[in-house]
């Protein structure tokens, strides 16, 4: 899988819940191509070889990932990037600048929803939230749910568009993070939005559908966390 070369996609395994590659292959088929790095965040080693993935770096502090495991992984020779404990990001934020310093313009990660740390799900989103180089395109997907964040410019600036090419059927939400979201406009959702405006904090963007297997969204300022559910409601 990996080994494509420097830039590109790259993969985040981090410890939280991770399904089974049956699962991800059906939700977001083509998750797994083009991957040029695999990035375990501590306990994500594993669940990464549960997926019949190898990754290529190990990030983290062995608080989920046994210090043996640490010591016998850096006997074979692979590449970790050792924290201490006590320290200000975690290990999925690690994984994450480490993959972005080695060129990664696009990154999914794995095992950051889910499993019985709420908080935990909380700060993986807000991850989506920090400066990325380039621009760089930060995913997070688990069974059902992915979730991307969307910045625009400033309200005098040009519209950002964002296509929600997917499943008819399934529900896309559209949630504005800190400050309104401008100039919403969508295509191809049930609920259409018009050059309108969707404040932080209510719920408006919440549940709507895709109609078209070519959707879309563009605004012209703010921050729009694009949250996308897989149901069982067949096209």
């Amino acid at each position: 899988m990996s080994g494509a070369g420097p830039g590109g996609r790259a993969l985040i395994v981090a410890d939280g819940d991770v399904p089974g590659r049956a699962a991800l292959d059906d939700a977001w088929p083509g998750w797994d191509r083009e991957i040029f790095l695999v990035v375990a965040a501590d306990g994500g080693w594993d669940k990464a070889l549960s997926l019949g993935i190898r990754p290529d770096l190990l990030v983290g502090d062995a608080d989920s990932l046994p210090e043996a495991r640490f010591a016998q992984l850096a006997a074979e020779g692979v590449p970790i990037e050792r924290s201490p404990t006590a320290k200000d990001e975690s290990d999925t934020e690690l994984a994450l600048l480490a993959a972005l310093r080695r060129g990664a313009t696009h990154v999914t990660v794995l095992g950051a929803l889910g499993g019985k740390r709420f908080d935990h799900a909380l700060a993986n989103v807000g991850l989506l939230d920090i400066p990325h180089p380039d621009a760089a395109a930060v995913e997070l997907l688990d069974g059902s749910t992915r979730i991307r964040l969307i910045r625009a410019p400033a309200a005098d600036g040009g519209a950002v568009s964002c296509a929600l090419d997917g499943r008819k059927g399934d529900l896309v939400s559209l949630l504005p993070l800190s400050v309104p979201a401008l100039g919403v406009t969508t295509d191809g959702l049930l609920y259409p939005l018009r050059d309108e405006t969707l404040p932080a904090g209510p719920a408006r963007g919440l549940s709507n559908v895709r109609i078209a297997t070519n959707a879309s969204v563009k605004f012209r300022h703010g921050h729009l966390l694009i949250v996308e559910t897989r149901t069982d409601q067949p096209e």
